[in-house]
């Protein structure tokens, strides 16, 4: 069963409860956090939605993960909430958000490049591109991986369209790309695996 956690500066918090189906996107538009409508098909839905695919995509990787690895990508995925809130916020309301809440901050890029580093400390990389589906987790690691850098892609489109240049939600996805392609070598062990996917 999937489980709804909104969290808040690491804390969560009960949501008022809200009707799924209220007809206000029938005509192809969509609500923005801070008020405001756009076409579904704008910059803005495009880029928090990819977002939502990798939120989705992470929840795979995280089912099939265990002990730190699931925690990880537990607080990933939190973080990409932030990151989809940011984004659906008009540019005039973006004095509103609250860094670490509805903002991607620092902090959130600190603590993923730590990660990184950890990893790089102690995974070796292959000697050629990897062939992804050696065994589950890390087969949906990369699929996460693939997910996060096409929302990357959306993003720069969309701060490009709007004239937003004060976000780091493009510096926040790159890293976690390269994260998310680490985390996925070092789940499968040992470069034997990758020798055996080449042949």
């Amino acid at each position: 069963m999937a489980r709804f956690e909104p969290w808040v500066r690491g804390r969560p918090y009960t949501p008022r409860p809200v009707k799924i189906s209220t007809g206000r996107g029938d005509d192809g538009t969509t609500g923005l956090l801070f008020g405001g409508r756009v076409a579904k098909d704008d910059t803005g839905p495009e880029a928090y939605g990819t977002v939502d695919e990798a939120v989705s995509a992470l929840g795979v990787a995280r089912s099939l993960a265990q002990g730190d690895t699931a925690e990880q990508l537990l607080q990933i995925q939190r973080d990409l909430f932030v990151a989809g809130a940011e984004l659906a916020t008009a540019p005039g309301n973006r004095g509103k958000l609250e860094p670490g809440a509805t903002l991607v901050d620092d902090e959130m890029i600190g603590r993923v490049e730590t990660w990184t580093e950890e990893l790089e400390r102690r995974v070796s990389l292959p000697p050629e591109f990897v062939v992804p589906g050696g065994a589950p987790l890390p087969a949906a690691l990369d699929m996460a991986r693939a997910v996060v850098r096409r929302a990357e892609r959306r993003v720069v489109s969309h701060l490009r369209s709007t004239g937003i240049d004060d976000s780091r939600v493009v510096v926040y996805l790159n890293r976690l790309a390269d994260f998310v392609f680490m985390l996925a070598r070092a789940e499968e062990g040992s470069s034997q695996l990758w020798h055996e996917q080449e042949r």
